[in-house]
């Protein structure tokens, strides 16, 4: 285990950690139009860019390391990067697949320099860079095509390695912990945290991982798993945390959060809308 890992996890042991709030919404703040996902760089790209939150890192870096540092200034210990669609997959609907990498390594860069900043205020602060990991946009479980019930939108083998490409870029960029997060397949999780523990093995580095799951009112995803089952089928990784993020506000949310901490042998993170 390196100081990392111990490093987070003696502070858990102590006090609450507070993960900073929604990247989307913050960005939505500044009404931004398609000139502005596209600017000079992808003044001609082919298809349209906007709500390409991603593409914004790579024009405008700026915006993102300010909602960074409005997060750390509240408080935040933990900060997400901008990755949540950063993957081969999710940016196949963009036609930038070949910018994963580049997107993943700049957000980990952004999100640092937004902590160092906070350090040279005050030196005293323990702050960590989470590497956001999103579901992607292709569930390996959800019937897609009624007249064909066996197929599905995506398949084990392109989820792994799309997501040990974003891993890897994310490491590259100097990430603190993994954050798997907003997870409506669980099948999609498990290619993520599949992945991670082979770039472990692949790079001799273990980062931290956490895992955020999602769940309806009903208790369930959209794959059906209600939450038990959900955990009974990644508690066999070694996390630092698992959790709930998303789906409602914290009062609907509480049931389901004190549901988990009551089976996981892990920390809980609870992360509401």
């Amino acid at each position: 285990m390196n100081s990392k890992n111990n490093s987070i996890q003696e502070e858990l042991r102590k006090r609450i950690l507070i993960i900073d709030g929604a990247m989307g919404t913050m960005i939505q703040r500044h009404k931004f139009v398609e000139a502005d996902y596209r600017a000079e760089r992808f003044k001609n790209h082919p298809v349209d860019l906007k709500n390409n939150n991603e593409a914004l890192m790579l024009v405008r870096p700026d915006v993102i390391k300010d909602i960074h540092m409005r997060y750390l200034m509240a408080g935040a210990d933990i900060i997400e990067t901008n990755t949540f669609n950063a993957n081969s997959i999710s940016m196949a609907d963009f036609e930038m697949e070949h910018l994963v990498e580049e997107m993943n390594v700049t957000a980990a860069h952004i999100a640092r320099e937004a902590v160092n900043d906070i350090l040279q205020e005050d030196p005293n602060r323990t702050m960590w860079v989470a590497g956001a990991i999103g579901p992607c946009t292709r569930s390996a479980s959800v019937v897609v095509d009624a007249d064909r019930p066996g197929y599905r939108g995506v398949v084990w083998d392109t989820l792994l390695a799309s997501y040990y490409q974003q891993a890897a870029a994310l490491l590259k960029g100097g990430v603190d912990l993994f954050l798997c997060e907003t997870t409506f397949d669980t099948l999609n999780l498990k290619a993520a945290l599949f992945a991670i523990q082979q770039l472990f093995e692949d790079t001799g580095v273990s980062n931290p991982v956490m895992a955020s799951l999602f769940v309806d009112q009903a208790g369930g995803n959209l794959t059906g798993q209600n939450l038990e089952s959900m955990w009974i089928s990644i508690s066999h990784v070694p996390l630092l945390s698992v959790g709930l993020n998303c789906a409602f506000g914290p009062d609907l949310m509480r049931p389901f959060i004190e549901e988990l901490s009551s089976k996981a042998d892990v920390f809980v993170s609870a992360y509401s809308c």
